[in-house]
């Protein structure tokens, strides 16, 4: 059991973690696909939003537990494993999930989808989930590949 294991998206950081801890290097990439000029700028607005939302939700003690825990493993993988991006990329993804109880719905969204949808409704979920989103497509394909050979 983890410290965030009472959290709607519980099983969503889980899936985040075990897939950055397997495929360090798909998740630096993906965070290097996602960062250019328009989508820096959508992250920071997002980045933001993400923090007033997940200061709100601060008053709860049990999901600053539950933050600190899942951001702390997240880097602990990630510094294990790989440079910073994979950080980057895993930590925007828990910070969604953490912040916003509904962002697991843009998890099966395909990515070019979601890129659209993140501009179009503006939600800092959909944002920063767009990493997570490049890192499992990317690990599914590899899979798949792995599996015809």
């Amino acid at each position: 059991m983890n410290a965030w294991s009472h959290l709607p998206n519980a099983h969503h950081i889980d899936r985040v973690l075990e897939s950055l801890k397997s495929h360090p290097e798909i998740w630096g990439e993906a965070w290097v696909a996602f960062k250019d000029a328009t989508r820096l700028a959508a992250r920071d607005a997002a980045r933001d939003a993400a923090r007033l939302a997940a200061f709100d939700a601060a008053l709860d003690a049990a999901r600053d537990v539950a933050r600190d825990a899942a951001l702390d493993a997240a880097r602990d993988v990630a510094f294990d494993a790989v440079q910073d991006a994979a950080l980057y990329a895993a930590r925007s993804a828990i910070a969604a999930l953490i912040a916003y109880d509904d962002s697991s719905k843009y998890l099966d969204m395909p990515c070019d989808k979601l890129r659209v949808w993140a501009i179009l409704s503006e939600d800092p979920a959909a944002v920063l989930l767009i990493p997570a989103v490049i890192a499992l497509e990317n690990i599914t394909k590899k899979e798949k590949q792995l599996l015809t050979i």
